[in-house]
């Protein structure tokens, strides 16, 4: 398989106004076709806003009533699967041919879920990871995940999954992605600390794997006023400061990390790097012992509601 370019976007979504964010995405996207990107990663959450800092008015044993409304306000930025901002990604990606990893609020009834979209340019929307395990104060607002969307893609330029920001801590989670063959390892994240880049070189070594993370940059100005009120002093002026970066298989960085603004990261992907990785280390292969150790995935969907029928067993 010949080398192609890959593209991470660092970018600041529009939390209050998801088609600005997914024109803001289709801009980047054809903006990196137009510099010979094949693939393109988004930050966490991009269109639907990650609410860095917000409450949503829960004490423990208290919801208030400013915190309902700041929910209501969160589910009317998010996105239905089959709505316009889709559409609006699905149109860049075809007229470029760019494969793109979409961080999105996805409203699924009255529950909003952190989610991955999945983008082809020749066939539109392909798949969805829902995360698994939402972090701390994000269970207040997001649904968790099943087992059913944990995918990994067979594209042309390799086999393409995604874990999101700290589930890439859940080390099941990453042996079920190695077990599927990934190569290009995306994570989506909103973890702008020092501490985040070890972990993507650690992923990319243990998977012998390209990963590829993009973390949105955000100062003062990019929420609403009502939002960053609510705030307070939280964060300062920079209240996400980036850090997205491209690892190789043997846990190089070959693009960022980059803590200076809004920016468009690229890096050559040499799919050959991933087999030389994996001569002297096969974490779901040579290296596996599964004489000791096995792992057991249900991948079901699990629907709160299952309907039997007379004719059931």
């Amino acid at each position: 398989m010949k080398p192609w370019k890959a593209a991470v976007a660092q970018l600041a979504s529009v939390p209050d106004d998801p088609a600005a964010s997914a024109r803001k995405a289709a801009d980047a996207i054809r903006k990196a076709g137009a510099e010979g990107a094949s693939l393109i990663v988004f930050p966490e959450a991009f269109i639907g806003g990650y609410p860095k800092g917000a409450s949503f008015g829960a004490p423990i044993g208290m919801r208030r009533p400013e915190g309902r409304e700041a929910f209501r306000r969160y589910h009317e930025a998010a996105i239905d699967l089959g709505g316009e901002e889709v559409a609006i990604l699905a149109e860049a990606t075809a007229a470029t041919g760019i494969f793109a990893v979409m961080g999105v609020i996805e409203r699924d009834g009255g529950t909003l879920y952190c989610t991955v979209l999945y983008l082809d340019g020749a066939k539109g929307l392909i798949g969805k990871h829902r995360k698994l395990m939402p972090t701390a104060g994000e269970r207040l607002i997001w649904g968790f995940g099943d087992g059913s969307t944990m995918p990994v893609f067979e594209t042309p330029l390799g086999r393409v999954g995604a874990v999101i920001c700290w589930e890439n801590y859940m080390p099941m989670l990453r042996m079920h992605m190695y077990s599927q063959g990934v190569g290009i390892y995306c994570a989506p994240t909103a973890d702008d600390r020092d501490t985040w880049l070890p972990t993507m070189q650690h992923i990319a070594l243990e998977g012998r794997c390209f990963v590829l993370t993009a973390c949105q940059h955000i100062t003062r100005g990019a929420y609403s006023a009502e939002h960053e009120s609510a705030l307070g002093d939280e964060g300062g002026t920079v209240m996400m400061r980036g850090g997205s970066a491209i690892v190789d298989p043997l846990g190089r960085v070959l693009a960022g990390p980059d803590f200076s603004g809004e920016t468009i990261l690229y890096a050559e992907i040499d799919p050959d790097q991933i087999l030389r990785g994996k001569f002297d280390f096969d974490v779901a292969g040579h290296y596996s012992r599964p004489d000791v150790f096995r792992l057991t995935v249900d991948d079901r969907p699990k629907a709160p509601v299952a309907v039997l029928s007379a004719a059931d067993p």
